[in-house]
């Protein structure tokens, strides 16, 4: 919020749970701010009757300042519903209200007339895009005063997923156990749990070009004991991405090649960058590469990690070609 003086009325709108909570505690921060002692009323429609809203809403006797907050506005009942319509019309002073929606077409005509009587509107739409995401996390940083990478930030939602509780708890993890910029070393560090993740990180590294990052990223993967065969997959799933968008057939649309490289389609993106300076004879003799590695960490060589390292070397230095 911009200032700390809490609205009379506002509304908190969107599925992301996450953030209306950090949307609600910032209005009750604000009213607190004001008057320490301020009275909380947080309810959810099941704990809503008329008796117990006319009780919380009622002007008080003694001019003591309260908020309001209704969870889930859009489940209340018709009845209830009508009577805090009639309240946005008739509001009192010492009441500061909260309505916390999830947005939709569900219980529309109570959010239009809160939004009809002034209310100051709190955004919170679940993130649908990568971008939106990543933006997030960037953001989880700045909070704290710190700064995170853009590889990181990439390695960090790769490693956690798209749960933006999950994300924020990442981030005060890394916040609190690190110093300085976070790097995508350190991101592997604490998220080595997950071997597919990692493996990528490998593989995003070795197909840009980037030989001591793929290289220190493959150390750290077999250090932690990310099964060699995962590695290659990842690296073999980078370099069939690569072959797609190569030469990709005439007219072909993106959710189409998105299929054919087996990725989701907001990856396109990245795998178009990817695939910059990658010529059609670069990629053919990495995919002959991850293909003889294969057969190398499956029993016909005697040391995985090191066909691993050369699969590596071959491949970044196939990008440098030029």
């Amino acid at each position: 919020m911009a200032s700390t003086s809490a609205p009379l009325l506002s509304v908190v709108v969107g599925e992301e749970e996450l953030l209306a909570d950090r949307a609600v505690a910032e209005i009750v921060a604000a009213a607190r701010a004001q008057e320490p002692d301020v009275d909380v009323h947080d309810l959810m429609p099941a704990q809503v009757t008329s008796g117990k809203l006319a009780e919380a809403t009622s002007p008080s006797l003694f001019g003591e300042r309260r908020v309001v907050v209704l969870r889930s506005a859009q489940d209340l009942t018709k009845d209830l519903a009508t009577e805090v319509t009639n309240l946005l019309q008739n509001p009192a002073d010492d009441v500061l209200l909260v309505l916390v929606h999830a947005g939709g077409n569900k219980g529309k005509a109570l959010l239009d007339a809160a939004v009809k009587a002034g209310a100051h509107r709190f955004n919170c739409a679940k993130p649908t895009k990568a971008n939106e995401r990543l933006q997030f996390i960037k953001g989880e940083f700045s909070r704290a005063g710190r700064q995170i990478t853009g590889d990181a930030a990439q390695a960090l939602l790769d490693a956690v997923g798209n749960d933006l509780r999950d994300l924020a708890a990442a981030c005060t993890q890394l916040v609190s156990d690190t110093d300085g910029r976070v790097d995508a070393a350190a991101v592997a560090r604490y998220h080595s749990g997950k071997a597919e993740a990692t493996g990528f990180a490998v593989a995003d590294r070795a197909v840009e070009g980037q030989l001591p990052e793929a290289l220190e990223q493959l150390r750290w993967c077999l250090a932690i004991g990310t099964a060699p065969v995962l590695i290659n997959s990842a690296l073999a799933g980078a370099v069939r991405g690569l072959a797609v968008v190569a030469q990709p057939e005439r007219g072909a649309a993106d959710a189409d090649l998105a299929k054919r490289a087996k990725i989701p389609p907001w990856k396109m993106k990245t795998l178009r960058q990817q695939a910059r300076g990658w010529s059609p004879q670069a990629v053919t003799h990495a995919m002959g590469v991850v293909a003889e590695t294969d057969a190398l960490i499956k029993g016909a060589g005697r040391d995985p990690a090191y066909a691993l390292e050369r699969a590596v070397i071959e491949i970044a230095n196939a990008r440098n070609q030029r």
